[in-house]
């Protein structure tokens, strides 16, 4: 080419010149793929705060429902004339099968979706108060509330409350990482809330409608499950296992058992689950007992119940901030539940006189303690199976609590029958929230070690429990470069 002369491509070559004056394609296999984009993982926050409405909507129509149905049975006893022990049966069976049930509708979300399983869950529930309200003999109480409404089984479709809870509040996991128990605390205060609004209104309907339009008005209520599972907007995310490759029994989440920690966090619930639920049936009887009336027995439960709500959403903020592992958080306000039972049985018996000062006092005391504990439950868990199989875990956990919660009630009743009061109840009780206690002692970074640590500053995947350090601890929201240099 002369000098002086310069080359100027043809508009439609300026493609092929581009190429020419490019380097060749070189690049290593390795830098292309660190420049490819990375999944996104949890939203933490978003459509997330929608999920944690919709749970929390859940859980008031299926806990909040299970403790008002409770004044309902005089009217059923009188009906049917049966004792106050059968009728107690409608309300035990209802909630031990939900509980029980639970990894059944983890299972079938796990396969299908939450969106689908929640829904589903809800009409069948509908079904059931219906059902019920149509009922001949305590049987079908047993069957509509107690099988239908309340049980899961993949054989059969009656599953309602047991397909809805556990599939809501996994997903709600999903959608969170660092406010992840902060929202699921927030969710949890669903029950109380919905006691508080149910247990007057239901007490309307019945002296308005009696019992039978009673059922069938809540029955409407529950369908309320549907639109809530229809705000269930699916979330993939990176680690979840391909559909394909679970069977039936994979789909349940068995295999989690071979994994060291959610072995020792299952143990550990179990026993925990013995005395838990005990003063959700017991308190006020035990307040009875010890000198106050109705009205006093009342304060005391409502007191509980507040703190019980309360510290439900300052746990969920205080996990949240990584200053503490959650499995020591766990394990600390487990004995401290176990200690605040310990405390409701020792308190002296009230005088004519008395308000109940101390058992106001103990009762608040576990109460918030009890609030603590649950929202750490739930938040534990993707630290230990990883994010891909925390919606097995969340039914697995509702079963497990629901082995001991069978145990605890009936062994406080005989316990009562024995000794003449509720004081070696909840002292049984308490021991065994404070042996479960000590068995999360057994789970990663639930006891402190001293050296210097660092941490990183990108979080690791939540892959379960072969992580160092829970993703909820690693970072603080407000410095994600911060160091600490200690773990002590």
């Amino acid at each position: 080419m002369p000098v002086g002369l310069s080359f100027s491509p043809h508009p439609q070559l300026g493609g092929l010149a581009d190429c020419l004056r490019s380097p060749p394609p070189s690049v290593p296999p390795a830098s292309q793929t660190a420049m490819a984009p990375k999944p996104a993982g949890p939203p933490d926050g978003g459509w997330g705060w929608v999920v944690a409405a919709s749970a929390f909507a859940v859980n008031g129509l299926s806990y909040g429902m299970l403790r008002s149905l409770g004044l309902a049975l005089p009217d059923f006893a009188e009906h049917f004339d049966r004792s106050a022990q059968d009728t107690a049966w409608v309300s035990a069976l209802a909630l031990a099968v939900q509980q029980a049930a639970s990894p059944v509708g983890s299972a079938l979300s796990t396969r299908w979706g939450a969106r689908p399983v929640v829904m589903f869950g809800g009409v069948l529930t509908f079904l059931g108060f219906v059902f019920s309200a149509f009922a001949r003999s305590l049987l079908h109480l047993y069957l509509g509330l107690g099988l239908l409404a309340g049980e899961g089984r993949r054989e059969c479709p009656g599953s309602g409350w047991a397909l809805a809870f556990a599939p809501a509040l996994g997903t709600l996991s999903r959608y969170f990482s660092r406010r992840r128990v902060l929202a699921v605390g927030l969710a949890l205060t669903g029950n109380g809330a919905a006691s508080l609004l149910l247990a007057p209104a239901l007490q309307l309907l019945l002296d308005t409608f009696g019992w039978r339009g009673a059922l069938l008005l809540l029955g409407a209520t529950t369908l309320h499950l549907t639109p809530c599972g229809a705000l269930l907007r699916p979330l993939a995310l990176p680690g979840d296992p391909l559909a394909s490759s679970r069977g039936p029994l994979a789909a349940l989440g068995l295999s989690l058992f071979t994994r060291p920690a959610f072995s020792v966090f299952a143990l550990g619930t179990a026993l925990v689950g013995g005395g838990y639920f005990v003063p959700y049936v017991h308190l006020a009887p035990h307040a009875l007992d010890r000198g106050l009336g109705g009205y006093g027995a009342a304060l005391v439960v409502a007191v509980a119940a507040v703190g019980d709500a309360a510290a439900r959403l300052v746990c969920g903020w205080l996990a949240d901030q990584g200053w503490v592992p959650l499995p020591r958080l766990l394990a600390v306000f487990g004995a401290l539940t176990g200690l605040g039972l310990l405390a409701v049985g020792l308190v002296p018996v009230v005088g004519s006189e008395g308000w109940g000062g101390p058992l106001l006092a103990a009762a608040g005391a576990y109460g918030l303690s009890a609030g603590s504990y649950a929202p750490l439950v739930f938040g534990v868990l993707p630290g230990l199976v990883g994010i891909g199989g925390v919606m097995q875990a969340t039914g697995l956990a509702m079963m497990l609590m629901s082995l001991g919660g069978l145990l605890g009630p009936p062994l406080s009743g005989f316990l009562r029958d024995e000794t003449g009061d509720f004081t070696a109840s909840f002292l049984v009780c308490g021991s065994f929230i404070l042996s479960g206690s000590f068995i999360y002692v057994g789970l990663p970074r639930a006891l402190p070690s001293c050296g210097p640590t660092s941490r990183p500053a990108t979080p690791p995947p939540e892959s379960g429990e072969l992580l160092s350090l829970p993703q909820v601890a690693l970072l603080s929201p407000r410095d994600p470069h911060s160091t600490l240099n200690t773990t002590c």
